[in-house]
């Protein structure tokens, strides 16, 4: 049995170019670029060079004294967390119900600790209701301290109006986080255009290490670090800089850039396969969010009457890797706080599956998981039918 892995949006495979210029930086010898000697300057040269390839990857300076700056994370999720507990003054958050579970629990304890939270709604497609941003931003001469959307649903890949909500915030007077964990790499992004205040991404998810990511904050942008004891990064993330982890991020999102055009029509070309393959055998699947933009890998498919996990579990045996929601919570498959809040019937939800595709992703392999997928499909459809 040959494996097909449509998990894409979890993590993507390490591209062989990244993991080589990686290895070198490893065996190059000790890489700390907070130290004086040659070793260490040399470290924070190659550190400092990787920073600024990501900026042009992303159109913005980070070679400019008191301009914008990229903080280097352990990737996405502690980028969202430094976001969200470290921008503001302590005012409300305002944040949809379709974010990352990273944001919505990093979003829960600061209420806890006393912070208003205030609900962006989405639309039956997983889009969210901009429109509703202005009134939430100012509640009885209470203004929001911050903003948090996400740049595309991680389960449905429904793009989200980043710009619109963006000129929103900045009308306004309150920063915009962007957790575009999703479409870096993926989609093409300009920082200087966008007229957002920050930005989380990871670099696993466009074919480079896990362990790493970045946080980026505009010009006069201050944050409250969530680590203290060391001088690294302005005080704001101490801790020894990894090197060859920043070099290896820089390097993938290169390649990506570069290779996005090409990327891009090979990943929506396999994700309409997938879809219309199936669709065509199963007229009865219902594809998430399909009325809108979307990430061009990405498919969100509820299998009606089947249950999700029986259908992972089963896919799974068949050599098929897909998933049952986020990553960060697909353990204990809980059903998808994305499709509730898109108000999907609980058929829909409890029978959502999703697949990504990467640029590695072959149509041979579509082909076959295709077949695999129909056949676990019926028999699981019959299973219930009989069941019941």
């Amino acid at each position: 049995m040959t494996s097909v892995y449509l998990d894409n949006n979890a993590t993507t495979a390490i591209d062989p170019r990244v993991a080589d210029v990686m290895l070198e930086k490893f065996l190059a010898g000790p890489t700390n670029a907070s130290s004086q000697h040659a070793y260490g300057r040399r470290s924070r040269s190659e550190l400092d060079s990787a920073i600024e390839s990501i900026g042009a990857c992303l159109g913005t300076r980070l070679d400019q004294p008191n301009g914008a700056r990229l903080i280097i994370t352990s990737g996405g999720t502690e980028s969202n967390h430094l976001a969200l507990t470290g921008l503001g003054d302590g005012g409300p958050i305002i944040l949809s119900r379709i974010e990352h579970p990273s944001v919505i629990a990093t979003a829960q304890w600061l209420e806890q600790q006393g912070q208003t939270l205030r609900w962006l709604d989405v639309d039956h497609d997983g889009l969210i209701k901009v429109e509703q941003l202005k009134d939430l931003i100012s509640i009885d001469g209470c203004n929001a301290s911050l903003v948090s959307l996400m740049a595309a649903n991680n389960e449905t890949g429904v793009v989200q109006p980043i710009l619109q909500a963006a000129e929103i915030c900045r009308v306004s007077g309150v920063p915009l986080h962007v957790d575009a964990t999703q479409t870096v790499g993926k989609l093409p992004l300009n920082l200087q255009e966008t007229g957002v205040s920050a930005l989380s991404f990871t670099a696993h998810k466009f074919h480079g290490p896990a362990g790493v990511g970045g946080l980026w904050l505009a010009t006069k942008m201050k944050i409250q670090p969530v680590f203290h004891g060391g001088e690294q990064q302005l005080e704001t993330r101490p801790g020894t800089e990894p090197v060859a982890l920043a070099v290896g991020m820089a390097e993938a999102l290169r390649l990506a850039v570069l290779e996005m055009k090409t990327s891009t029509e090979h990943t929506q070309m396999l994700r309409d396969r997938l879809e219309n393959g199936l669709t065509q055998r199963h007229p009865d699947l219902i594809i998430q969010g399909r009325s809108h933009s979307r990430l061009p890998g990405t498919t969100s498919i509820s299998f009606l009457g089947t249950d999700r996990q029986s259908m992972l579990m089963a896919l799974d045996l068949v050599g098929i890797a897909c998933s049952s929601g986020s990553a960060c919570s697909s353990g204990s498959s809980p059903p998808s706080h994305v499709l509730i809040a898109m108000q999907r019937s609980s058929d829909e939800i409890d029978s959502a599956l999703r697949f990504g595709v990467s640029k590695f992703s072959t149509v041979d392999e579509i082909d076959r998981a295709i077949e695999s997928i129909s056949i676990v499909y019926k028999r699981l459809q019959k299973k219930t039918s009989v069941d019941n």
